[in-house]
């Protein structure tokens, strides 16, 4: 499976990249998201930062641990996660300019086991749609919070 969303931002770049690299206070942007505890930090930049993120993923909570792979500050990272004998491996991209910065996500999803791969192909249809809404609500919610300023999301991460 891979879905691919994007959303163009009116806002500074860093004001973006300091709102999708803010992993340890995305509930406070991401309505999707519910709680993120940081498991394991990096001595420097986001390579390495490993943490376990509680969302509600079709109308069901789910708690998924997650890990950053590769990091370019300030233009991406890469996530990986495994659950239920399938692999995730998620980019996080910004492109452009100030006023008009691409924010995108890419998410890969490829089932581990002959069951999962299966299971894969028969419901690839439906997971698609629900995971491209999902992620583009993300995207959504990061955009609000740059186009604002993020001025809501440091309150909620203060007060969190």
């Amino acid at each position: 499976m891979r879905v691919q969303v994007e959303v163009m931002v009116d806002a500074p770049r860093d004001e973006v990249w300091r709102l999708v690299s803010d992993i340890e206070n995305a509930s406070g942007v991401i309505s999707g998201i519910e709680d993120v505890e940081v498991l394991e930090r990096p001595a420097s930049g986001m390579r390495g930062l490993k943490w376990r993120e509680t969302r509600t993923i079709f109308g069901k909570t789910a708690v998924e641990t997650m890990w950053v792979t590769d990091a370019d500050e300030g233009s991406f990272y890469t996530t990986e996660a495994r659950s239920h004998g399938s692999i995730y491996r998620t980019k996080v991209s910004l492109t452009g300019t100030d006023g008009g910065i691409r924010l995108a996500m890419e998410l890969r999803g490829e089932g581990e086991t002959l069951w999962t791969k299966l299971l894969s192909l028969l419901f690839a249809p439906l997971m698609k749609s629900a995971t491209r809404k999902a992620l583009q609500r993300d995207l959504e919610d990061v955009k609000a919070a740059a186009e604002r300023g993020g001025d809501q999301s440091r309150r909620r991460a203060a007060h969190g």
